[in-house]
């Protein structure tokens, strides 16, 4: 393990050990989602500390930042008196007494493993390695600024449809969510496939692992998959926008046969 990696492992141990107390004391695991986007940004400039600056480090670190502070605000906005997370909340009700130990396996380590796995197109990055900047990561960077732009557009479109009176029950298909049932999870997918190139130009074309998880989250486990399981029993009116709305990549919307 290098330098980089194992100062990038301790954070995340330290980081995710010291929120599963806090997420006691409140008795709140939603933190730790609030957590997921300046997570990755705090092993960025981890990784650029260790390594020392290099052009290609700063900017992964900088795109990081940007991307997990958008997302940190936008949860915490969401979640503002809204309380523990039904998820976690049903997790703690079946778990009973034994549920702080479970979630510090099932929650915290987990999503820490998962966060330095991700992470690792950022850590490799920082290096130093691969040269000058080149095509690789302007193209890398075009990918994740339009992925942020993409997402920020799609979660700010969904928020003022649920702010309007009578939205409740109603689907949300205007927008980019005319082309794409999911089109916020879109932008993350593309956002971590940019960092990817910047992690394959410093010479580590392993390091595609990271955005290989997150695409499996996204689409798998925790994003797409996840919400599609009760949405359309909150929302009656979703199999007619499933049948006719691409569920990820934007696609123009199908003509349905009446």
């Amino acid at each position: 393990m290098s330098a980089i990696h194992l100062a990038a492992a301790t954070l995340v141990a330290g980081a995710m050990l010291a929120l599963w107390a806090l997420s006691l004391r409140l008795r709140d695991v939603s933190l730790v989602d609030v957590y997921w986007g300046p997570g990755f940004a705090a092993i960025a400039w981890t990784s650029v500390a260790v390594a020392g600056p290099s052009p290609r480090g700063v900017l992964a670190a900088l795109l990081a930042t940007a991307w997990g502070t958008r997302l940190a605000v936008h949860l915490a906005r969401r979640r503002r008196g809204a309380g523990e997370d039904r998820r976690y909340a049903a997790m703690r009700a079946a778990r009973g007494d034994r549920f702080p130990l479970v979630s510090l396996f099932t929650v915290f380590l987990l999503q820490g493993v998962l966060s330095f796995t991700v992470s690792l197109p950022l850590q490799a990055a920082a290096t130093g390695r691969g040269g000058p900047l080149g095509l690789l990561d302007v193209a890398g960077a075009g990918l994740a600024v339009a992925g942020m732009v993409f997402e920020t557009v799609a979660d700010a479109q969904l928020a003022r449809f649920l702010e309007r009176p009578g939205s409740r029950g109603l689907v949300m298909q205007e927008g980019l969510w005319r082309w794409s049932r999911h089109p916020n999870y879109f932008g993350d997918f593309v956002v971590w496939w940019g960092l990817g190139l910047l992690g394959a130009s410093a010479g580590a074309p392993g390091t595609l692992l990271g955005p290989l998880v997150m695409s499996v989250l996204l689409l798998r486990v925790s994003g797409v998959a996840l919400l599609e399981k009760t949405i359309g029993e909150r929302r009656p009116g979703y199999a007619d926008y499933a049948a006719r709305t691409s569920a990820f990549l934007p696609l123009p919307p199908r003509t349905l046969r009446s």
